[in-house]
């Protein structure tokens, strides 16, 4: 390819596969710790960071890219993303050109002046922002300005298993988070223990993982329009009463944590089969693994809902981000846009449903990918994703399909990673009942502004 190559987001028919070795020449495409050069022709090296162990989805795009950067060779670290190894390597000025992370992570990083702005690659590639969700975006952006092109959302809901509530005479709508007195109440209805532990769980809640999208889903905030720490705001100090509340109602939080870790999350045995769970929070990718026992259990799924009692969810996933000083920019830039236009999410709906295809066992289904890209979601949704013959399971992906554009961001932040262990901490330490939910959020709150301030040079 001797000039640019622009990047197509226009929806084809599914693209065939085929494994394609990049060619091309040495050297790199400018950077070096000067200013980037996005409008350069993509050539040279690349050398990336991320990809481990590239599934059927991953491989596609990374074909597809290598076929339209045919004149840079790509060269992939295919190992997971560590933050003090990368650190370490922008202090040593040896960085790759390209790096694969967190999108929590990009708000920290940029702030650090570890990676460079993007909105000139987008600019000179001819791609808009709003070729991603925008809560995708904000989780990405800093200071106004594009730090990451993101890949995958994974939006949570809840997945409830209709046999225990319909012994218990509920319907999967009782699960119900925007009512807390309700939820506490069918909850506890739905709660059994044996032996003075848990048993079943009314509601699996995934804290502290999720105590973000319980604290923005009842109005709080975890980061401010300046990227400063809210952990104490008052909204979160009530959520976090409810929690509490929430968990007390199901053998407490140390009790239901011990029980929890006892599921066979990915096995034959998993907590829908046994019956361990009513209902719980999952991100999309969890249908997958319970495909394999559909013939042993029977589920539906519900949006969580907000204070008012929308549909809610938050946004996650992974993003490229290009370090200072990377050699090739250009084909960084190029590559990130390959990998992740519609083309390259169509090439990768197209190997998901061979693979699904060509797979022995019955059991498997095509849940859809979720890509950060809604047009690219749509494509694949109506290209590949058909009728699994199971009522349960098909209303279980619709819904997810319905949540992913009621996402928000949980905000971009100098401190991003701070405030999240700050966060986690405080919510363990208040459901344990070590400290009450305003103090552990102020705590939180101390710790968190410290590292803001710090990391932000005020």
């Amino acid at each position: 390819m001797k000039k640019r190559q622009r990047i197509l987001l226009v929806t084809t028919a599914a693209v065939s596969i085929a494994a394609l070795t990049a060619c091309g020449g040495g050297g790199g495409g400018g950077g070096g710790g000067t200013e980037a050069d996005f409008s350069q022709a993509p050539t040279g090296t690349l050398n990336a960071w991320g990809f481990e162990n590239a599934d059927d989805v991953g491989q596609a795009r990374l074909d597809f890219a290598a076929e339209q950067l045919s004149d840079v060779e790509i060269e992939i670290e295919a190992t997971a993303f560590d933050a003090q190894k990368f650190t370490a390597a922008t202090a040593s000025g040896n960085v790759p050109d390209i790096v694969q992370m967190s999108s929590r992570y990009v708000g920290t990083f940029a702030a650090q002046g570890l990676i460079q702005p993007l909105d000139e690659c987008l600019a000179e590639n001819d791609v808009d922002e709003d070729h991603w969700y925008e809560h995708v975006m904000a989780d990405v952006t800093y200071d106004d300005q594009v730090y990451a092109v993101p890949q995958f959302y994974q939006p949570p809901a809840i997945i409830t298993n209709t046999r225990l509530l319909e012994a218990a005479g509920l319907a999967p709508e009782d699960i119900d988070t925007s009512d807390h007195a309700g939820l506490v109440a069918q909850v506890s209805a739905l709660y059994k223990e044996s032996g003075g532990n848990p048993s079943t769980l009314g509601l699996f809640p995934d804290l502290p993982a999720l105590a973000g999208l319980w604290f923005l889903g009842n109005g709080g905030s975890l980061i401010d329009d300046e990227g400063k720490p809210t952990l104490d705001d008052p909204a979160n100090v009530e959520t976090l009463d409810f929690l509490k509340e929430l968990t007390d109602a199901q053998g407490g939080y140390a009790k239901m944590k011990s029980f929890i870790d006892t599921f066979d999350m990915f096995g034959a045995e998993n907590q829908y089969v046994k019956d361990q769970v009513a209902a719980g929070i999952y991100a999309q990718w969890y249908p997958n693994v319970l495909a394999a026992t559909q013939a042993n259990i029977t589920i539906n799924a519900v949006p969580f809902k907000d204070q008012d009692g929308n549909p809610f969810t938050v946004a996650s996933g992974t993003a490229f981000v290009i370090p200072v000083g990377a050699e090739n920019p250009a084909a960084a830039c190029a590559w990130a846009l390959n990998l992740t236009s519609d083309d390259a999410w169509m090439a990768a709906g197209d190997a998901r449903a061979t693979t699904i295809e060509e797979d022995p066992d019955p059991n498997r289904m095509n849940t859809g990918l979720f890509t950060g890209s809604p047009s690219a979601d749509e494509a694949i949704r109506e290209a590949f994703v058909v009728p699994t013959g199971n009522a349960g399971f098909d209303q279980v992906i619709d819904t997810f399909y319905q949540v992913a554009s009621e996402g928000k961001s949980y905000g971009s932040s100098a401190a991003g990673l701070e405030i999240d262990t700050n966060l986690q901490t405080a919510v363990v330490a208040a459901l344990n009942g070590e400290k009450s939910s305003e103090e552990a959020l102020t705590d939180a709150q101390d710790a968190a502004m410290r590292a803001w301030e710090q990391a932000a040079g005020q």
